[in-house]
């Protein structure tokens, strides 16, 4: 494995890896009998977004896709996960500024 999951889950009988990224991206990769291709031994991902608690869910607003991706060998799903780790970190600095900032009445 090209990358390090961040958490590996047992579900429906398969499996789910939890990648996540500095960026604060990630993606969930499911093979099970309910996903994209996991009967075929295939795999689905769905790009993710952690919090800052360390929660996390599925974003659809990413260049790389507007919804879950399957029927993906395990070769595509390393390219996937190098594209979220290369995707931007979000800015929180203006959520963080307008928490904090002291407005002032303005007088024309």
């Amino acid at each position: 494995m090209k990358f390090k999951p961040y958490q590996k889950n047992r579900i429906f009988g398969g499996v789910q890896y939890i990648f996540k990224f500095e960026n604060g991206y990630g993606a969930s990769v499911v093979s099970h009998i309910y996903s994209y291709g996991g009967v075929i031994g295939l795999w689905e991902l769905a790009v993710i977004k952690f919090d800052d608690s360390g929660e996390w869910e599925i974003v659809y607003d990413t260049n790389i896709t507007d919804d879950v991706i399957g029927y993906l060998t395990w070769e595509e799903v390393e390219e996937i996960l190098d594209k979220i780790q290369k995707l931007k970190k979000e800015w929180k600095g203006w959520e963080h500024e307008r928490k904090n900032r002291v407005f002032m009445p303005t007088v024309f």
